[in-house]
């Protein structure tokens, strides 16, 4: 299965690296080229915020393949080529160097980027985002043993990087504009779990507060908070969520709405042209809203359904959300959108492990999430996958009762 034009995938993260090789794997015999624009093979990112900054893991050994693999699967891997247009029309895309390719297909796999602090002081050294090797690489030279860390932003970026600087011996201060913890993921329940876990490793985790501007000559050296107090800090970092990097389309008019707008077969407005992962907003069937999922998971899930779509399969993205996060010695564990919940039950699942199940107003099954020890929650938290993508209605004291195998709840289902 070839023409003479290639496959071309725009963006060489998790995603685009995914589907070059889904492609081979579903018999794409043609030229496969993929685009990328940070000098590096492609890498996996959540080891950044965990192993990679606690020394546990280089980045090298992060790549997702190694450079042999590029070359044994003839994929024309770019790694320094950011790709400044599309050209619909003429079915190619122009290079940032004015060098232009065509395409067969063409998948729009750019990720998003980290939201920038818009504030005084924003620039000081010693404020930092993380999203990139050469993130990871700054940030871990500020974590040190007796430094002051304030991290802007209590979401899961925010909070995995407090467990990793504490760890590390640092001082740190964790200052959250909204009432609570993680407001868009999960359950207030939940995210007040995890904030107890932080506290009592002595984070100093503060909601409601707002910045002011951050204060220092040439390096930071304190946040300034609205109502006037002053934290002294040696460095600031932010993770006050992403953007979906959607520049190429909006320039190439395609369809964008939070994120590059596709269909469920992960196709844009342009029959040609399809879009995957973190950057793709698309319609899910077991929610029955269009949805983006910033998560490795995700971009694994959608990189081999694109892959053979691009082949003209015509399948649908269906599958349940699931996302993980480690910090100290827990493990949270997210399936399906417990944030559509009305009701939470919760199970005891180990001396202190829970997984927690959001219903929704008609009591189906809308997300499950699991905090604790790997081997007391991940058991739960598959089976409620599982029920989750068959729209289940479960007894909230089935739920709630830890002698109830959930296997049991899945063949009642399926009666």
């Amino acid at each position: 299965m070839s023409t003479t034009e290639p496959m071309v995938i725009v963006g060489a993260g998790q995603c685009g690296a995914r589907a070059s090789q889904a492609l081979r794997e579903n018999g794409w015999d043609g030229a496969i080229t993929l685009f990328g624009d940070e000098g590096l093979l492609p890498y996996e990112r959540p080891p950044l915020s965990k192993s990679v900054l606690l020394g546990q893991k280089t980045t090298a050994q992060c790549a997702i393949y190694d450079e042999a693999f590029f070359r044994e699967q003839r994929i024309d891997l770019r790694t320094d080529a950011p790709v400044a247009a599309i050209d619909r029309v003429g079915h190619r895309v122009v290079l940032a160097s004015g060098d232009t390719l065509g395409y067969h297909r063409l998948l729009i796999a750019t990720g998003s980027r980290p939201r920038r602090l818009d504030l005084p002081g924003a620039t000081l050294a010693g404020v930092h985002m993380l999203r990139s090797v050469c993130d990871a690489h700054a940030i871990s030279a500020e974590l040190r043993p007796g430094r002051r860390i304030a991290v802007i932003g209590a979401g899961f970026i925010g909070l995995e990087i407090a467990a990793t600087a504490v760890a590390l011996g640092c001082e740190v201060v964790v200052l959250e504009g909204a009432s609570r913890a993680l407001m868009r993921a999960v359950p207030e329940v939940v995210a007040q779990c995890l904030v107890a876990q932080h506290r009592q490793r002595g984070v100093d985790v503060r909601f409601g507060v707002h910045v002011e501007r951050l204060v220092g000559t040439a390096r930071v050296s304190g946040v300034q908070l609205v109502d006037g107090t002053t934290l002294a800090c040696d460095a600031v970092i932010a993770g006050i969520g992403v953007m979906p990097c959607t520049e190429l389309a909006q320039a190439a008019n395609l369809d964008v709405e939070n994120g590059v707008a596709v269909d469920a077969t992960l196709c844009t407005n342009d029959p040609r042209i399809f879009a995957a992962g973190d950057v793709c907003s698309f319609p899910h069937p077991l929610f029955g809203r269009r949805i983006r999922l910033e998560c490795w998971k995700n971009a694994e899930d959608q990189a081999r359904v694109v892959a053979r779509n691009m082949l003209g399969h015509g399948e649908a993205c269906s599958s349940v959300p699931w996302f993980w996060s480690d910090q100290y010695d827990m493990t949270i564990q997210i399936a399906g959108m417990p944030a559509l919940g009305t009701t939470t039950v919760v199970r005891e699942t180990g001396s202190a492990s829970r997984v927690f199940f959001a219903l929704d107003g008609d009591g189906v099954l809308v997300g499950a999430s699991g905090v604790g020890q790997t081997g007391e929650i991940a058991r739960d938290v598959r089976f409620a996958q599982e029920l989750i993508a068959r729209r289940a209605c479960v007894a909230p004291h089935l739920l709630a009762d830890r002698g109830t195998k959930l296997r049991s709840l899945l063949a009642a289902e399926a009666q």
